[in-house]
C-alpha cells in the first residue's frame, strides 16, 4: 500500500493545521491506520492510531491527546490528523501508517505497522 501525506508546514505556537494521509487506487478500510512523529536526534514516537473498518476507536499519545484528533474517509481512502494548539515540541517528521493490529493499547511501536509514507514536516515556532 503506497501512502502520501500532505499538509505539514511551519506554523506559530497555537495554531492548527491538518495532516491527510491518501492512498491513492488502494482500498484502506481493513487496516489500521497510525501518525507517528520523528524529531531530530529522537526515535520514531507514537501520536494517534484508529482502528480499521469504521473507526469507531480511536488512541492517542498523551502528550497529544486533546489536542488532536484522528479520523477516516475509507471512500476516499484517506486518513486525517487534526492538530490544534501546537507547540514547539509537536516540530518533527509525521508519517502515516498502516497496519492491522488495533487492540485499544494505550501505545504502538513501528514495527507493529506494515505500510509507511515518506513523511510530511510539521515546524512549530514559538
Amino acid at each position: 500500500v503506497t501512502l502520501i501525506e500532505s499538509g505539514g508546514r511551519s506554523v506559530p505556537a497555537g495554531g492548527s493545521l491538518q495532516l491527510s494521509c491518501q492512498a491513492p487506487g488502494r482500498t484502506i478500510s481493513g487496516y489500521a491506520m497510525g501518525w507517528f512523529r520523528q524529531a531530530p536526534g529522537k526515535e520514531r514516537e507514537f501520536v494517534a492510531i484508529i482502528s480499521r473498518s469504521d473507526g469507531t476507536s480511536t488512541t492517542y499519545a498523551d502528550s497529544v491527546k486533546a489536542r488532536f484528533t484522528i479520523s477516516r474517509d475509507n471512500a476516499k481512502n484517506a486518513v486525517y490528523l487534526q492538530m490544534n494548539n501546537l507547540k514547539p515540541e509537536d516540530t518533527a517528521v509525521y508519517y502515516c501508517a498502516a497496519g492491522s493490529i488495533y487492540d485499544g493499547r494505550t501505545y504502538y511501536t513501528p514495527a507493529e505497522f506494515d505500510h509507511w509514507g515518506r513523511g510530511t514536516q510539521v515546524a512549530v515556532s514559538s
